[in-house]
C-alpha cells in the first residue's frame, strides 16, 4: 500500500494480528521490505508488523537530492501518525538502525523497544571515499555493477558460495533500487554523525549484528553507550544477519522482546 506524508509517497505492509503490540522493521540501503519476510512471517503470529520501504527503495518515491537521516526518521514518524500507530518496537538493520537510533532521539514517545542490527554511529573519512567510488560506478554502469561485489560484503564466503534463494533475492533488492534512491540515501550514510547522543537514547536496546560483519564493532559500541542495553554477536553471518540466519537472528528478537 501507498500513503502519501509530507515531502514524499511510502510504500508499507500490515502483516499479523489486529490488537497485538506493533513491530516496525526498517531494512538496509539497496533492500526493501522483502529483506525481512522471514521476521515479517514469524513474527506477524504475534505482533503486528509494520514494514516500509524507506525513501528512494522498493516502491516508495525516489525524491531527488541527498538525504539525511533526520529526514528518514521523520517519514517514519509521519508514518505512524497516519496510520495511529502511537507506540512500536523498532528493528533497524544498517541505514534501517541508524534511522531507529535518530528515531529515538527525535520522538521517544513511539518507540518502546529498539534493536540496533548490523549497524553504525558516524560516517567516517575511509567509508565515504568508499561510498562515493559506489555511486560513480552505478552513475556510468548502473547498480547492476554492485550486485556481486555488494553481495560478497554483506554475506560469509559459504553463504555466498551457495547461491541460495534468499541471497539471490537480495541481490535483485540491490540490483532494482532506483539510483537516485541509491545516492540520496548514501547522502544520509556519508553525514552521519550520532556519536555523542547515543547516551540519550533511554529506550530498552538490544545491538545485534553477525559475527563477521564489518560493521560488529560499530553496532557492539552503540550498546555499550546506551545504559541497560543487550549485545548480541550472531557466528556464521555477516552484514545482512537476519537473512544470512534468519532463524537464529528472528529468536533473538523474540527473546529480547518476550
Amino acid at each position: 500500500m501507498k500513503i502519501k506524508l509530507p515531502g514524499v509517497t511510502l510504500n508499507y505492509e500490515i502483516h499479523g494480528k489486529k490488537g497485538a503490540p506493533w513491530i516496525t522493521l526498517s531494512h538496509s540501503l539497496a533492500c526493501s521490505t522483502r529483506m525481512w519476510d522471514a521476521q515479517t512471517e514469524d513474527l506477524s503470529k504475534d505482533f503486528q508488523v509494520l514494514v516500509y520501504d524507506t525513501r528512494g527503495h522498493g516502491l516508495s518515491e525516489a525524491t531527488p537530492g541527498a538525504y539525511d537521516v533526520q529526514m528518514l526518521a521523520s517519514d517514519v514518524y509521519h508514518l505512524l501518525q497516519a496510520l495511529g500507530i502511537a507506540k512500536t518496537h523498532f528493528v533497524g538493520l544498517s541505514m534501517g538502525g541508524m534511522t531507529g537510533a535518530q528515531l529515538a532521539l527525535s520522538h521517544p514517545e513511539v518507540v518502546d523497544h529498539l534493536v540496533l542490527a548490523d549497524t553504525g554511529h558516524a560516517a567516517t573519512p575511509a567509508a565515504n571515499a568508499a561510498w562515493q567510488e559506489r555511486i560513480d560506478l552505478a552513475v556510468k554502469d548502473g547498480l547492476e555493477v554492485l550486485v556481486e561485489p555488494t553481495l560478497k560484503r554483506w554475506f560469509t564466503e559459504p553463504f555466498y558460495n551457495e547461491r541460495s534463494p534468499a541471497l539471490l533475492r537480495v541481490g535483485d533488492q540491490i540490483r532494482h533500487t532506483p539510483l537516485v534512491g541509491f545516492m540520496g540515501c548514501i547522502g544520509a550514510l556519508t553525514s552521519l554523525n550520532l556519536t555523542e547522543r547515543l547516551k540519550d537514547i533511554k529506550h530498552p536496546t538490544l545491538a545485534i549484528a553477525g559475527e563477521q560483519d564489518a560493521s560488529a564493532g560499530n553496532t557492539m559500541f552503540m550498546g555499550e553507550q546506551i545504559a541497560g542495553s543487550k549485545s548480541v554477536l550472531i557466528p556464521s553471518a555477516a552484514h545482512i544477519a537476519n537473512v544470512e540466519q534468519s532463524a537464529v537472528f528472528t529468536q533473538a528478537l523474540r527473546d529480547f522482546l518476550s
